[in-house]
């Protein structure tokens, strides 16, 4: 019983963790991956050299009259 106790703890546990932790950028809006997700853009880049893949509502507005 204890052991049966003890697997279902640490599997609770390891489902808790994300595999390959991303860094966040951007305010803390985007996150530093190799390639981004469909509904993602690419804004900046992070220090890493990884594209920040930010989706489009944190975007900031672009005005056409300031291009």
């Amino acid at each position: 019983m204890k052991l049966l106790l003890l697997t279902v703890t640490a599997l609770l546990l390891l489902s808790q963790l994300t595999p390959g932790s991303t860094q966040k950028c951007w305010n803390l809006l985007g996150k530093c991956r190799h390639t981004c997700f469909k509904k993602e853009r690419i804004y900046v880049y992070c220090t890493n050299s990884k594209p920040c893949c930010v989706k489009p509502k944190y975007h900031p507005k672009q005005h056409p009259w300031l291009f």
